[in-house]
């Protein structure tokens, strides 16, 4: 229930950071900021609805791998989408040091997912 209930959220957040970004942020951030930004909108998204997934999969097995898919895909939103954010915003180019962990995060997000998908159903 957790996942569904991050997933959520983070569907919601991504919806409105990327309003944010078209209608706000559009008027004081470079065309390459703005980018970059949207890109954290992009993933944050594609992984909120994989958490939803996650979410509803957990209803039907109680897999450990179904939990780290989740804890990663979550983790990868903080650290890759929240990266992009902030380095757009704050011009810090030490914080894209960041991004590629929570990439790796949703990567093995991924890889956890079809391990439980090949293990639990």
């Amino acid at each position: 229930m957790v996942f569904l209930v991050l997933g959520s959220i983070g569907g919601f957040l991504s919806v409105a950071l990327g309003a944010f970004g078209a209608h706000i942020l559009k008027q004081s951030l470079s065309a390459d900021s703005l980018a970059v930004f949207q890109t954290g909108v992009q993933y944050q998204m594609y992984h909120a609805l994989a958490l939803v997934l996650v979410g509803i999969f957990t209803r039907w097995t109680d897999s450990p791998w179904l939990t780290w898919s989740g804890i990663l895909f979550t983790a990868g939103i903080v650290l890759f989408s929240g990266s992009l954010y902030l380095l757009s915003m704050t011009g810090t180019k030490t914080l894209g040091a960041i991004t590629p962990i929570g990439g790796i995060c949703f990567l093995a997000g991924w890889a956890f997912l079809l391990i439980a998908g090949t293990k639990s159903f």
